[in-house]
């Protein structure tokens, strides 16, 4: 069987492929460095997390993008021996504009190297590329129409790509629109029809799959009835915000849908999603009337689905602070892993509500029952330079177990909490000089910080939770590290033995 979550923790969007025995998830990462984040699989059960697609400079600059924008919804496809891949850069998403830009890259592997961007659009996010059995290709994306009196989700753009020339030829026509809000749309053929995948409802708790069809590809598109897939019409389901949904046929002609969800801590107050949206798999078939239906009923998604019978690929062991887990804020981070080994050496840089240089390398929280650890040292010698362990959402929400200097104290150790509510700054405590153990437990909402034998706080994960806003949240919640050097006085602070255990 296989257990939803399949990638778990903050792997909104996904896109699936399958080249050979190989099954490829591609999901978006949003301010976070490298972009795009790839998984692989040969059982659709166990994913391997291969890294990040767009992992040079050159290829991506999020310095300054607002939190929940950068990198969304990227759409993978295989043809003519290459793995193409399109996503949107957002950088304005408040309001009625969306200033944004879609782009292809290429490879003959998906852990790389990609190819340098190719320029496609800027007229909508959700971008997916279509390559039709005459050879041509084709762009679809959203319709975004910022104007008062319209409806922003303006429809489907379909326009051709011609990779020769490295980019759209011809003028962009809407080939389907509805007054649902519809986005994240793919296009596909079977047995003489056009389909298209489509995200319905938005991406909270509305969230929901449906597909149209038609006889020719420009259309008209015809709406299937009913949904696909969707939790909407049933707060108790575990799985909530079903929906983002990709298409996959297995070498035996199975069919399963890639999609996003979330999992709401049960019992809470409000609903609460530290973990964001994960990515999960249903079994589906294909109906007397050429439409997708879950295959064991319903349009509820399932926790356990059957799997498919073939060999698993080994787990690869984590390592601290190198692995493809680990990420860091809107461009890489100056990080020495070299000059002593087993420690991790950051360069201090801005602060946690910085949108440009940041100084922190996290992974994913992947349970609400788990422990973090990590041994710092650190000697601050002003207020302005800190360092330590990090719970954060984003530059409104995050409890920060930090390490600085105090005037009259010296060396302290204490936690920043920042919520949309504004800043708290809890209890300092005098920490001795050298190496200092610092932890996170969760349970829940419930967040518990240590420092040393005899130094807690307690905090919660209510802040830092996609229901939590306005403006839009579609992360989730990291564990990590950072430093901060405010004053620029060149500090660093060394990191090892880090350890993350969930039950």
């Amino acid at each position: 069987m296989i257990h939803n979550p399949v990638i778990p923790g903050f792997h909104p969007d996904p896109s699936a492929i399958r080249v050979g025995s190989r099954y490829l998830i591609a999901t978006s990462t949003f301010e976070w460095f490298p972009g795009v984040a790839l998984h692989s699989s040969t059982d659709l059960r166990t994913w391997q997390a291969i890294g990040g697609a767009l992992d040079r400079p050159e290829q991506l600059d999020l310095r300054g993008v607002p939190d929940s924008g950068g990198i969304w919804a990227p759409t993978l496809s295989y043809h003519d021996g290459l793995y193409w891949l399109v996503f949107t850069v957002v950088r304005t998403m408040t309001g009625a504009y969306k200033d944004l830009d879609n782009h292809l890259v290429t490879a003959t592997d998906p852990a790389g190297p990609w190819s340098d961007p190719v320029y496609l659009n800027s007229s909508g996010f959700d971008p997916s590329l279509f390559h039709a059995s005459d050879g041509r290709r084709y762009l679809v994306n959203v319709n975004w129409d910022h104007r008062a009196d319209r409806f922003s989700f303006g429809g489907v753009l379909l326009q051709e790509y011609d990779h020769d020339r490295r980019g759209l030829v011809g003028e962009p026509e809407v080939i389907f629109a509805s007054d649902e809000l519809m986005e994240g749309s793919h296009l596909f053929e079977r047995d003489g029809w056009f389909y298209l995948i489509l995200a319905e409802g938005g991406t909270g708790f509305n969230h929901g799959i449906r597909l149209a069809r038609s006889r020719e590809l420009h259309g008209p598109y015809e709406t299937d009835p009913q949904p696909l897939l969707t939790s909407r019409d049933d707060p108790r389901l575990p799985i909530q915000k079903a929906g983002h949904g990709q298409l996959i046929t297995t070498p035996d002609g199975e069919h399963y849908i890639v999609h996003l969800g979330s999992r709401p801590v049960a019992g809470a107050t409000e609903p609460r999603s530290p973990l964001g949206r994960e990515t999960f798999l249903q079994r589906v078939r294909w109906d007397a009337d050429g439409w997708l239906r879950l295959a064991d009923g319903g349009h509820h998604p399932y926790v356990e689905v059957p799997g498919v019978e073939a060999p698993q690929e080994p787990a690869v062991p984590e390592e601290p602070f190198r692995g493809p887990e680990w990420v860091s804020l809107r461009g890489p981070v100056a990080a020495d892993l070299d000059s002593r080994p087993g420690w991790l050496r950051l360069r201090g840089g801005e602060s946690l509500d910085s949108r440009f240089q940041q100084s922190m390398l996290a992974r994913r929280l992947t349970s609400l029952h788990c422990t973090a650890e990590v041994t710092v040292e650190a000697d601050p010698r002003h207020f302005t330079e800190m360092a330590g362990l990090v719970v954060y959402y984003n530059t409104t929400g995050y409890h920060y177990l930090a390490v600085t200097h105090h005037e009259a104290l010296g060396r302290v150790v204490g936690v920043i909490s920042k919520s949309p509510a504004g800043i708290v700054e809890h209890r300092w405590h005098p920490a001795d000089p050298g190496p200092l153990r610092l932890r996170a437990e969760f349970d829940q909402l419930r967040l518990v910080l240590s420092a040393g034998d005899g130094h807690r706080w307690e905090a919660d994960l209510d802040a830092l939770s996609d229901e939590i806003g306005p403006p839009l949240r579609f992360t989730g919640t990291m564990i990590g590290v950072c430093v901060q050097d405010l004053a620029r006085r060149r500090f660093t602070a060394d990191f090892t033995h880090f350890e993350f255990r969930a039950e």
